[in-house]
């Protein structure tokens, strides 16, 4: 149950589809004045090192956010994300602490919003622990060795009706792509207004390939908008001749109640995402949006 570390993927090319969103859209929702609450559902240790063992055994972030931070002329929704990845790093030249969503978030929000990191991972809510005491940041930031599917039910509606809420488990186990559903379907009945943000990966398994479809079900019956972006980085195909497991060649982020301008910003980052972090001639990305 507690085999899957964030840790050997830091910054790779689903964290750069995740993170790019998650900016975006932070960005747009602290422009209002009222207090927003950030509930992270698998938070992870919150900091990695890139060059630690983890990461250095998959290499993965060197195809990920390192050929980013080595391109110019990004757009804008890019920009934004490698230049809050830098901060965190003592010089733009070299990037040796890589951010999770939960130091993403917490970099953004103001003193009045909440940040709420669910982490059940024994060793990863230890860490996570260790890294926030680090911010000093009180009562903005909780911590809770909880199922982040249960746990976020007691925080729906929040006190000043504005959350996100971000949702990336790790999808070892199968029902993880059912409780997803779920989650966001009893999230919905509760707090109908908030926006829902649900990376997954796309892998050759039906319930991967199932769930954009079901969200979309949940928001259209709900009444609400949605936004689908995905990024393919390589083919699904494993060839007989390759020397290292062939590892993830695509993911999605499915939003629903999304901020109006994150169609915008994908439209013009995703073709950079695609062509900057091609692994073979099958990358390719999609966008597709309602409401």
């Amino acid at each position: 149950m507690f085999s899957y570390r964030h840790a050997f993927h830091a910054g790779n090319h689903a964290d750069v589809l995740k993170h790019t969103v998650l900016v975006a859209v932070l960005q747009h929702l602290i422009q209002k004045d009222a207090a927003l609450t950030v509930l992270d559902t698998h938070a992870g240790a919150g900091l990695y090192r890139l060059d630690g063992d983890y990461a250095h055994a998959s290499g993965e972030a060197a195809e990920g956010f390192l050929r980013l931070a080595q391109a110019s002329a990004l757009a804008p929704a890019l920009q934004e994300y490698v230049d809050l990845v830098r901060s965190f790093n003592a010089s733009a030249a070299s990037t040796k602490i890589y951010p999770g969503s939960p130091f993403i978030a917490q970099r953004l929000l103001r003193a009045h919003d909440r940040l709420k990191l669910f982490e059940l991972h024994p060793t990863d809510h230890r860490l996570l622990a260790g890294n926030v005491a680090q911010l000093e940041a009180g009562r903005q930031v909780a911590i809770l060795l909880e199922d982040g599917f249960e746990g976020l039910k007691k925080f729906l509606p929040p006190p000043a009706r504005r959350a996100l809420v971000l949702c990336d488990p790790s999808y070892e186990i199968k029902s993880d792509y059912g409780r997803v559903v779920d989650m966001v379907d009893d999230a919905l009945r509760r707090f109908a207004t908030g926006t829902y943000a649900v990376w997954y990966p796309i892998i050759a398994r039906q319930e991967a390939h199932d769930l954009p479809r079901r969200l979309k079900q949940l928001a259209t019956k709900a009444g609400k908008g949605w936004l689908h972006a995905t990024l393919t980085v390589k083919s699904s195909k494993i060839t007989p001749l390759s020397e290292k497991r062939p590892g993830l060649p695509a993911s999605g982020m499915f939003l629903i109640n999304p901020p109006y301008t994150l169609h915008g910003a994908l439209k013009e980052a995703l073709p950079q995402m695609q062509q900057l972090l091609a692994q073979d001639r099958h990358a390719a990305h999609s966008l597709e949006a309602a409401g």
